[in-house]
């Protein structure tokens, strides 16, 4: 893997006046109001917020699951709102990979094959073996999700977001279902492939703790982006004080 320089600035999506809202019965609510933000080559993106403050609903957004009410999510030069359903099942195909805090493999195949699954249907995939080398479980390839723990159930989910070779990583609550020291050792494997590999990374969480790991440390409240910061240098993730 080629090491990605911290010097790419790049812009690789932008949000802008992102709005969301939701009809419960007689009431509105505004999950997105007015949201801008820009993800940078490389760069590795951490959402904070408690739940309900929008971080899963900008993720879905950014990720092309959901659409907004109003704005727009530019990737590449185009709109993502302008896009027909064919370009934009290729855009999540191709351009980005998911992690979500449930692992959804298949539990009748092993490692190596629910890896396999995804690379069939890209272009330039990572070799299905070499993307588990990359998350540490090269030793695992032919178990099946049954026979692996929680963590390592997370990290196949990994390799298997990585393998499609995504230009952008959105990561949902990636250690909620797992312990302190399994949550660490997902955070290592998230923060190795973002600077081995330089995709850009976004990772959605509650734990304030898990913002040094970050490049950026995106705040948010109410729908709102309430503050952003900038790590001048990145903490390892197990020299963060949990």
């Amino acid at each position: 893997m080629q090491l990605a320089s911290q010097a790419q600035t790049a812009v690789v999506l932008s949000a802008r006046k992102l709005c969301k809202q939701y009809r419960m019965g007689e009431f509105t609510v505004n999950a997105l109001i007015d949201v801008d933000l820009d993800l940078y080559n490389g760069e590795l993106t951490v959402l904070l917020g408690a739940s309900g403050s929008g971080k899963s609903t900008l993720l879905n957004i950014i990720g092309g699951l959901d659409v907004p009410t109003s704005g727009e999510v530019i990737y590449a030069g185009k709109s993502l709102a302008a896009l027909h359903e064919h370009e934009l099942t290729d855009y999540r195909r191709q351009h980005v990979g998911f992690v979500f805090q449930f692992y959804n493999l298949i539990p009748s195949l092993t490692a190596l094959e629910n890896v396999a699954l995804v690379t069939d249907l890209v272009a330039q995939p990572i070799d299905p073996k070499t993307a588990l080398d990359l998350v540490g479980l090269g030793d695992r390839l032919h178990h099946f999700p049954a026979q692996l723990s929680g963590g390592e159930q997370q990290r196949v989910a990994i390799a298997r977001a990585v393998a499609k070779r995504p230009r952008i990583l959105l990561c949902d609550e990636p250690t909620g279902a797992l312990d302190v020291m399994t949550g660490q050792l997902v955070l290592s494997v998230l923060e190795r492939v973002n600077r081995e590999t330089g995709t850009t990374t976004a990772i959605i969480t509650h734990n304030a703790a898990i913002g040094g790991m970050g490049d950026k440390v995106v705040h948010m409240s109410s729908g709102h982006i309430a503050n952003v910061a900038h790590n001048v240098q990145r903490v390892k993730v197990e020299d963060i004080a949990w």
